[in-house]
């Protein structure tokens, strides 16, 4: 039976796959705690950022998974994807030269198990992977006419770069959140850590500093619900190889 590992960068986003068991640390000190869930398929909560999903994705090679996914969510850089949207990209980019793809069979039956998100039949195109979030809509616009890429996140890259120089399939499944039209508010981005859990002391701080961030925020709030809502319905189908 093939083994998937998934990479998850935010505590939310693992949750949607289901009742988590404790993790276990395979080796090194830093090394990332590995969960197994109840089909067999590995887990590890990455944290956010590329360094932290490398380092995620060759704790799973290392534990055995035949192939890597990155799941979770992702913001929009087309301005036609919705909150909720379903992305399955044919391929993920820094921007920069670097260019890799998902695996077909295993994106098709994604594609036919997930069925249609908010936005419609799951959307493929192109995925940018980025060192730091892009919380305006002109850095979005400027990244989707400079790339071309339908959305954007800070993993997929790094997670198919060891999945590829370790010969395994790579494929991605991610929920667009915030849209090519939304800001993502300072306060939020402030108040978060690297696994998206909010110090909401921070962040009440942040909206009395800047209380104009507050409609900004319930708009981001409807948006996050309705992402996850979708990632639980993709993930409830099954997200692992085919």
């Amino acid at each position: 039976m093939s083994v998937t590992g998934i990479v998850a960068a935010l505590m939310a986003e693992a949750r949607t796959l289901g009742t988590l068991p404790p993790g276990r640390r395979p080796g090194a000190r830093d090394s990332m705690a590995i969960h197994t869930l109840a089909d067999g398929t590995l887990l590890v909560i990455s944290g956010m950022g590329p360094d932290a999903a490398r380092r995620a994705a060759v704790a799973l090679v290392a534990a055995g998974a035949q192939g890597l996914l990155s799941f979770g969510l992702a913001g929009a850089l087309d301005p036609a994807l919705g909150a909720g949207a379903v992305l399955l990209p044919e391929t993920v980019t820094d921007g920069a030269g670097t260019v890799h793809p998902t695996d077909a069979a295993w994106r098709a039956r994604l594609a036919s198990r997930g069925g249609p998100g908010a936005g419609g039949e799951p959307r493929g195109g192109s995925l940018l992977s980025v060192a730091q979030p892009l919380t305006l809509p002109a850095a979005k616009s400027q990244a989707w006419v400079r790339t071309g890429a339908v959305a954007v996140d800070m993993e997929s890259v790094a997670i198919a770069t060891v999945a590829i120089a370790a010969g395994l399939r790579f494929a991605v499944a991610r929920v667009i959140i915030d849209t090519a039209a939304d800001s993502v508010p300072g306060s939020v981005t402030r108040a978060a850590d690297a696994r998206g859990e909010v110090a909401y002391l921070h962040l009440a701080a942040g909206l009395i500093r800047r209380p104009v961030e507050l409609f900004a925020l319930l708009r981001l709030a409807r948006r996050y619900r309705a992402a996850l809502r979708a990632l639980r319905a993709l993930a409830q189908h099954g997200v692992g190889l085919p």
